[in-house]
C-alpha cells in the first residue's frame, strides 16, 4: 500500500502506564521507516522525560562523532499548553514528512489522549502482566475471563466509531505484547487468552513485541538501534534474536509503504 493522503500517516505510541517500552519501540519503528526511504518526523509529548527526543539526539551526535550516515528522524519536544498548539506543531512537522511518530507519556494526559484519537495507527505496548492488561480490560479473579473494557479501551472504541462515521476512516489499533523473561508460562497463556477475547470486543489487533533485553538499554547512549548493521560491533545470539523480534514487530504493524525507497531495505 502506498501513501496517497496529503497528511502523513500518524503512528501514536500510547499507554497510560509507564515501563512498557513505548519510547524504545517508537524509536526503532521510526528508524525502520527511515531505512525504507521514508521521511520521518517525531514528536515527544513528555517534556519532562524526553526519552524519545534524547535517543534521537544521541543518534545525531554519534553519527557526527563517527562521521557516518545514519537514517534518522526529525524529532521535536512538545512544549505547548493547549491542544491548538499541539495541532499546530503536528501540522508544521507534517509539511515534509511521510510519517509522524508520536511518543506519549506513561500517564493520563489530555495531549496524549488527543494524539491517540487522531492516530492512523495506534500502538499500545503491554508487558505480559495483568497489571498492564488492566489498562484495557478487567478480568475475573477466578476464571481470568474478561469482565469489561477499561475506560481507556472504551475511549478508543468510541473514537474509532466516530472516526469511521465522520471520515470513513478507522484507527488501526495494535496492542503490542512485550514479553518479559520472568513471566511463567501459565500466566502468559492466561494473558494470551484474555487478549484474544478482548480484541474481539474492543476491535484491536495483537502483535508480538520485544523481549526484555539489556541490549535495548545499552543502545540508548549511542542512539543506535538493532537495525544499524555494521555499526554495532560483534553481535551475539541475543542481539540477533532481538533483531528478528524487531523485524516481526514492524511487519506486524502493517504500516503503508512509501514511494521513495532506499537501495537496500534494512529489514531484509
Amino acid at each position: 500500500m502506498s501513501l496517497s493522503s496529503p497528511r502523513p500517516h500518524r503512528v501514536v505510541f500510547a499507554n497510560e502506564k509507564g515501563g512498557t517500552g513505548k519510547s524504545t519501540t517508537a524509536v526503532h519503528v521510526a528508524v525502520a521507516l527511515a531505512y525504507r526511504g521514508a521521511r520521518v518526523a517525531a514528536l515527544d509529548l513528555d517534556p519532562r522525560q524526553r526519552t524519545m527526543h534524547r535517543y534521537f539526539e544521541n543518534r545525531t551526535e554519534t553519527a557526527e562523532r563517527r562521521g557516518i550516515d545514519l537514517p534518522n528522524a526529525r524529532c521535536e519536544v512538545f512544549r505547548g499548553d493547549t491542544l491548538e498548539q499541539l495541532d499546530a506543531q503536528l501540522a508544521e512537522l507534517s509539511e515534509d514528512a511521510d510519517f509522524i511518530i508520536v511518543d506519549t507519556p506513561g500517564r493520563d494526559d489530555e495531549f496524549a489522549r488527543h494524539a491517540a484519537v487522531e492516530a492512523d495507527t495506534l500502538v499500545t505496548p503491554l508487558n505480559d502482566s495483568f497489571v498492564d492488561f488492566d489498562l484495557i480490560g478487567q478480568v475475573d479473579a477466578e476464571t481470568f475471563k474478561v469482565r469489561r473494557l477499561s475506560f481507556y479501551a472504551e475511549l478508543i472504541w468510541e473514537t474509532r466509531k466516530k472516526r469511521a462515521l465522520e471520515r470513513r476512516q478507522e484507527i488501526d489499533w495494535v496492542v503490542v505484547r512485550n514479553r518479559t523473561g520472568h513471566v511463567e508460562a501459565r500466566n502468559m497463556l492466561r494473558i494470551e487468552k484474555a487478549l484474544t477475547e478482548l480484541s474481539k470486543r474492543a476491535g484491536f489487533r495483537v502483535a508480538s513485541g520485544l523481549s526484555e533485553r539489556v541490549i535495548y538499554r545499552e543502545l540508548f547512549p549511542s542512539g543506535l538501534t538493532l537495525l544499524d548493521k555494521g555499526h554495532l560491533g560483534e553481535l551475539g545470539t541475543s542481539h540477533l534474536v532481538a533483531r528478528q523480534e524487531l523485524r516481526g514487530l514492524v511487519q506486524g504493524l502493517r504500516l503503508p509503504e512509501t514511494v521513495r525507497r532506499a537501495p537496500e531495505l534494512a529489514l531484509a
